[in-house]
């Protein structure tokens, strides 16, 4: 999925502050990058239409909010990019993770070794059902 920079801008916005309507959106982004309403309340109708943000009817206005979280859509963008370099015999998406592991402190890799642990222990209790 192809985000712009507002686009992006704004989903932030909304993960780290909540519902918003646009005026309140325009505001936020006025004080920090300039543009418009009319801007501001295209790019909310589009990431509407794109499935990330859903709306409630609130009087005259929309009101959006995330209809996804942060962390869900990172692991799709990883998954659609790993899905794109195609098949090979080696797990792209595992290749992927391998490479950026050398990135990582050990506080890192600890917190990353918590959730794959996490995620284990869900299979298990998910399979012994």
């Amino acid at each position: 999925m192809n985000l712009g920079e507002l686009e992006k801008l704004v989903l932030q916005h909304i993960w780290d502050t909540g519902p918003v309507d646009a005026k309140q959106a325009f505001a936020h982004f006025e004080k920090n990058r300039g543009g418009t309403l009319n801007t501001i309340q295209s790019t909310l109708d589009r990431l509407f239409k794109k499935g990330l943000l859903s709306r409630e009817k609130h009087g005259h206005a929309y009101i959006y909010k995330a209809a996804i979280n942060r962390n869900a859509f990172i692991g799709q963008l990883i998954n659609n990019i790993t899905n794109d370099f195609g098949a090979t015999k080696e797990n792209p998406l595992l290749a992927a993770f391998s490479s950026l592991s050398s990135d990582l402190d050990n506080e890192q890799l600890d917190e990353l070794e918590r959730l794959i642990e996490e995620k284990r222990a869900a299979s298990r209790a998910g399979n012994a059902k």
